[in-house]
Parts: structure tokens; sequence; C-alpha cells
């Protein structure tokens, strides 16, 4: 807003100019547009300085900052930030963990979030095979109440093997609480890395 220029701050020689009832009063110089604006009681408002000529507006500048406040809190409430949210396991995590990390997926899934699900693993775990490691992933990924979709592959990361997952919005969820939605993740699902 500090960047909005009105009344003598204004360069060009002539303007567009517009009133805040939506009057369009045509091409003016910029001399005329101000005293027409002073004989209102109002300000001058540059509002689009890259258009050829440029667009003034003429109308109370304390309301023009309310306005441009306002729409930017309205543009800032509808825009949703998306994190990506991190799970991790291990080998030899039990089940009653898998599913409280679960639950706690299907959470985050349902406010937006990615979820990457790490399978940390530690010493001669390292050389397990991939398909039993991937096996491990797909223990919580079964867990998980609500409909999602692989958004990064199965890859090696620096604690082990990863997954990202995000939120499906093809599908509906199951209104019903006891039925848990199927989950189609095929054993071929190539890994990518080493």
């Amino acid at each position: 807003m500090s960047s909005t220029r009105i009344n003598n701050q204004i360069k060009s020689k002539e303007l567009r100019v517009v009133t805040d009832t939506g009057e369009n009063l045509g091409v003016m110089l910029t001399n005329d547009a101000m005293a027409k604006a002073k004989e209102m009681g109002l300000d001058l408002i540059e509002i689009s300085p890259n258009a050829k000529p440029p667009v003034a507006k003429i109308m109370d500048y304390g309301k023009f900052q309310y306005d441009t406040k306002k729409k930017a809190k309205e543009a800032k409430a509808k825009a949703h930030n998306t994190e990506t949210k991190s799970i991790q396991i291990k080998v030899t995590t039990g089940e009653h963990d898998l599913a409280l990390k679960a639950r706690r997926a299907s959470e985050w899934l349902k406010e937006g979030h990615r979820i990457k699900v790490e399978l940390y693993l530690r010493g001669r775990e390292k050389g397990t095979t991939k398909e039993f490691q991937q096996e491990r992933l797909e223990r919580v990924l079964n867990l998980v109440a609500e409909n999602y979709k692989i958004a990064d592959a199965f890859k090696k990361g620096p604690k082990g093997l990863m997954v990202t997952i995000e939120r499906d919005t093809g599908k509906k969820t199951d209104e019903k609480e006891d039925v848990k939605p199927k989950k189609v993740i095929s054993k071929e699902t190539p890994i990518e890395g080493k």
C-alpha cells in the first residue's frame, strides 16, 4: 500500500480517471484530475500505474486502504497452506504404534497436508530386501482411514525407505466409521534409487 501513489505523488501527465461509484471520467490531464478530486473532497489514487495511460480513482484514501486490507485478509483466509508432515516407523514398530501413527496420518490428510512416511533402518536392517522394506511401509499405509494417493513413489532416503502420500480428492470417504476404505497398493510398485 505504501507504493500506491496519491495526489501530488502521481508522475504521469495523463490519467484515465474513474470515480469510486464506477463512473468513467475518461482520459484527463493529471492536474485536471487532481482539481476534480479536490472539488469532490476526495483523493486521486493511482490504481494501475502500468496501464497506458495509468488508471487513477477518485475516492477517500482511508477507504481505499481499508478495502485493500480487507481484500488481502479474505484472500489469506481462503488460501490453505499445505505442509508436508512426517511419520517415522521402524522395522520393529508394533501394531498399536502403527495404528496410532496411521490415525495421525488420517487426521493430517483430512486437513489437506501431504505425509512423508519413512522407514528408519538401522545396522543389519539396511541389508534387507527392498520388497521387505516396502512391505513394512505398506503395513502403516493400509491402516490409514482417509483415501489417499501416492504423490512421491517408494524411494531410498537418507534414513531408509520413504514414500509420500496426499489426500485423494477424486474419491469420497465412506461415511460409516466402522468400514475402512480399501487401499490398492501394488506389490510391483517400482522403488526409485538403489
